[in-house]
């Protein structure tokens, strides 16, 4: 009767198999169809893929095998983990000394036994690939070839599953991490959103209570502190925007829209001036898709059309045109312009160009962070063209809903 065979190495070797966090895994299809193919090749009516655990061996793959695991010393696997790169192949079990008396061999019937091991980069056998037959025989060199290649691929499957099992961990951290950003920005945005609208109403009630007393200076004082608690309401209100795009683009349903209405909605919302001339699309399409993703998107380049302008008289062009998968926008006005240099960082988070806008305004960087966030999770793309001091025409898409 066989004994149980361990490795002078065997404590870094099962330390080396519990870091692939595989063993008690679902079965899945990638590691079945490599026995399939071992079975083929080899024309056995058995092949595993064994994973040599301390007490055990378990089998993450299996064809024509009703048992998910065994106990290791009664194992043939066991013994080939030592073979290192070499295949352990048993042609006649029953008239092996090792394993004549093996339960298998006893109460199974079987007699053929071949494997390789599955070598981790470590150096150290995690387990084999393996072939059972219920009759003597022998691998050719063809086959024996083609089993130790079969095992470099479960390897290969081990290290990419570990590598996306890493990878998907690294993503729930990540989105809980985001989650608890948004969850933070809304409450700094509630909690500071009312202490501000307090100041701007102090600062109101200051400048009618002492209007004869104070001084011009006092007055720029208190306009300039206006000025900042009106900026910084504005920068929280874009920063909880920004984390709130995910659920706009979620959560929002579907509708159908005229375009010349909802621009016209969107640029009721912007202080245009007789100075501005803000020229809708020649075709009146309509469009079926998020309503509020489209405004939020439109009030944003409209917006910094108008603001981001030196001209005397600003000239906006949109335009709007559609295929059989996308709707297609573009923006362009004839305002500053944007240096080649910037054009590609400008939809970064906190990414600003211009050093203030046409009121003197610094721009927080985080409008067209927004923007592209929306546009990206409606399944479309953003770009830029521009001429410093000429022009700047924003273009981007959305994929049309189903």
């Amino acid at each position: 009767m066989q004994s149980s065979t361990t490795s002078i190495h065997e404590e870094e070797r099962l330390k080396a198999l519990k870091s692939l966090d595989i063993l008690d895994s679902q079965p899945e299809k990638e590691y079945d169809e490599l026995t399939e193919l071992a079975a083929y090749i080899c024309d056995a009516p058995i092949a595993l893929i064994s994973l040599i655990d301390k007490d055990r061996q378990w089998f993450k793959s299996k064809i024509g095998f009703d048992a998910c695991e065994t106990e290791r010393e009664i194992s043939f696997c066991t013994h080939a983990i030592n073979q290192t790169n070499e295949i352990y192949e048993i042609e006649d079990a029953s008239s092996h000394d090792l394993f004549k008396d093996n339960p298998f061999v006893i109460e199974k019937g079987v007699k053929f036994y071949a494997g390789t091991p599955l070598i981790h980069h470590n150096g150290h056998a995690l387990g084999t690939i393996c072939v059972i037959d219920y009759k003597p025989k022998s691998l050719t060199d063809k086959q024996k070839l083609a089993l130790k290649n079969l095992a470099n691929q479960v390897v290969k499957l081990f290290e990419l599953r570990f590598k996306n099992e890493n990878l998907r961990e690294a993503q729930r951290n990540l989105k809980e991490k985001n989650t608890q950003l948004k969850n933070f920005a809304g409450v700094v945005s509630h909690d500071m959103k009312m202490p501000l609208a307090n100041i701007i109403v102090t600062i109101d009630i200051l400048k009618r209570k002492y209007n004869k007393v104070l001084d011009e200076a006092g007055f720029d004082y208190l306009n300039n502190l206006k000025q900042s608690a009106f900026k910084m309401s504005d920068y929280i209100s874009n920063i909880l925007t920004h984390y709130e795009s995910d659920e706009i683009t979620e959560k929002q349903s579907k509708e159908n829209i005229d375009v010349h209405e909802l621009l016209e909605d969107v640029i009721e919302l912007l202080d245009v001036n007789d100075n501005c001339d803000i020229n809708l699309p020649a075709d009146n399409i309509q469009l079926k898709c998020n309503k509020t993703a489209i405004e939020q998107i439109l009030l944003n380049l409209l917006g910094n059309s108008l603001k981001y302008n030196d001209k005397e008289k600003i000239i906006v062009d949109i335009d709007v045109s559609e295929d059989e998968h996308y709707y297609y926008f573009s923006v362009k006005d004839n305002g500053i312009g944007i240096p080649k240099e910037k054009q590609k960082d400008i939809f970064k988070l906190f990414s600003t160009v211009a050093e203030k806008d046409r009121r003197g305004q610094k721009g927080n960087g985080i409008g067209l962070s927004t923007v592209r966030k929306l546009i990206n999770n409606l399944g479309g793309t953003i770009d830029v063209e521009s001429e410093k001091g000429v022009y700047t025409k924003i273009s981007f898409s959305i994929e049309k809903c189903s």
